[in-house]
């Protein structure tokens, strides 16, 4: 066994790694590369195919699992085709097998609900095509919301603690705290991106404090939750994704192996250490749960924080109605995270033959829950195109799932987004966009890489 890799977690390991595993993660901490041009933010040229009206389109041939469409901002009416006439639409191709698009809610919280119909062990998303399954064989990971009972509640159980309410109440203060420390050093009345200087700025930070992991190294885990989520079209190439995520893998496994030897914790890291059903996991499942926890703290406040924004801006009614009566920002939040939907879908394996909406669902089929479909279907939203930061039961939306998968962070996502509020408020007359926004190059997370704004204080205001 290499002494780069010797001792505590690791060394448990030994019998599940591979040479050619142990020697990548050796070279990645030996090496010294020079960070990726533009820094930890995956930058992706706006996609210009031109993207067809749907109305034009047969009906057999729309297949809405197209990151271009949603960098476009040009899948809503593709949707709206699909749930009014085939809201359980099938794909079907040698690259991905049979493919179901889930459109309407009803559906998607039917299939949500019903683990034991609809499984997640064979994954959450769409995954690579049968073409490049010898990347997809070489580098499997797993995590507990790709997991069924009783594995995925053990594990989920562990490290729901951090975000129990005590510890949400504890944690408010240091959100606050920091929320107002990067409010207060954004530059007034001249360009910045709001997605780089505050959506992730803030996340990252959390995720830090959520992990106790090293503060200046913060910017690494949206570096990972990027690179774990980028998608075919990203620039990423399998091999760089791979040695990334096991540099991931090999900067955690040092603090595994600090938290193991110290008594329990209330950090991520010390819950997965020291629980009973996470100590022993293997490498690789390991990464996986890492993974999830990074993405899943990262993407669904970062692109609602920045969604919000941009909401506003469009809906300037609504923006008046908010400095009006700053009380409507806890209604507020769950319609940004309806809005914006930061999750797209979620994916499921139908697990026998079945029947959803009248058709026929074979055992091994997948089926995409298109939250973002779901939460546009006026059959059960009033409105649903509107934006409306007072609207009445504003809970009740797709954007957390339901079930035992349910968001465990959703009141932490919450909590953040009506901090950053209350805290932009106190400073800011408004939030201006001022520029063309880009939206990420993927079907999985519906986000932003860039939001140019200028801020128009308070004349009331000054900072500390």
């Amino acid at each position: 066994m290499s002494k780069t890799l010797s001792g505590g977690f690791v060394s448990r390991f030994a019998q599940h790694l591979s040479p050619e595993f142990i020697s990548t993660v050796n070279r990645i901490r030996l090496s010294h590369r020079a960070p990726l041009k533009g820094g930890f933010v995956i930058r992706h040229a706006a996609d210009t195919t031109k993207i067809p009206d749907p109305y034009t389109l047969s009906l057999e041939s729309i297949n809405v699992v197209d990151p271009a469409l949603f960098q476009q901002d040009a899948h809503w009416a593709y949707f709206e085709r699909l749930r009014d006439e085939d809201p359980v639409h099938l794909n079907e191709d040698d690259e991905y097998g049979r493919v179901w698009s889930v459109t309407r809610f009803e559906d998607i919280m039917y299939v949500d609900k019903h683990h034991d119909l609809f499984s997640s062990e064979s994954g959450i998303t769409l995954g690579l095509p049968n073409s490049k399954a010898h990347q997809r064989d070489a580098f499997v990971t797993s995590n507990f919301i790709a997991m069924d009972p009783p594995k995925h509640d053990a594990q989920r159980a562990t490290v729901s603690p951090v975000v129990a309410p005590s510890n949400l109440a504890t944690l408010e203060g240091t959100i606050r705290e920091r929320a107002g420390a990067i409010l207060d050093s954004l530059p007034v009345g001249e360009e910045f991106d709001w997605v780089e200087a505050v959506s992730v700025e803030l996340t990252t930070q959390m995720l830090a404090t959520l992990f106790d992991f090293p503060f200046q190294d913060r910017h690494k885990l949206t570096r990972w939750s990027d690179v774990a989520t980028a998608g075919p079209g990203n620039g990423i190439s399998f091999e760089r994704r791979r040695t990334e995520l096991l540099e991931c893998l090999e900067y955690f496994t040092r603090l595994w192996n600090e938290r193991i030897n110290e008594p329990p914790k209330g950090d991520l890291i010390s819950m997965l250490a020291h629980g009973k059903d996470t100590r022993n996991m293997a490498p690789m499942e390991f990464l996986g749960n890492l993974i999830l926890l990074i993405v899943g703290g990262n993407d669904t406040t970062r692109n609602s924080i920045s969604g919000g924004v941009l909401a506003l801006n469009e809906n300037p009614e609504q923006y008046q109605k908010l400095k009006d009566n700053p009380g409507l920002i806890p209604k507020m939040v769950p319609e940004i995270i309806r809005w914006q939907t930061p999750l797209a879908y979620m994916r499921r394996t139908a697990l026998a033959d079945t029947t959803l909406n009248g058709k026929h669902i074979k055992a091994g089929d997948k089926l995409l829950m298109w939250y973002v479909s779901g939460n546009r279907d006026e059959r059960v939203i009033d409105r649903p195109n509107e934006f409306i930061i007072d609207r009445p039961d504003a809970r009740h939306h797709l954007s957390f799932g339901f079930g035992i998968h349910r968001c465990m962070g959703n009141r932490l996502a919450e909590m953040q987004l009506r901090i950053v509020w209350e805290e932009i408020l106190k400073r800011f007359d408004k939030v201006n966009v001022s520029g063309t926004v880009v939206r990420t190059y993927s079907t999985f997370v519906k986000g932003y890489t860039h939001l140019p704004v200028v801020l128009q204080p308070l004349k009331a205001y000054t900072a500390p």
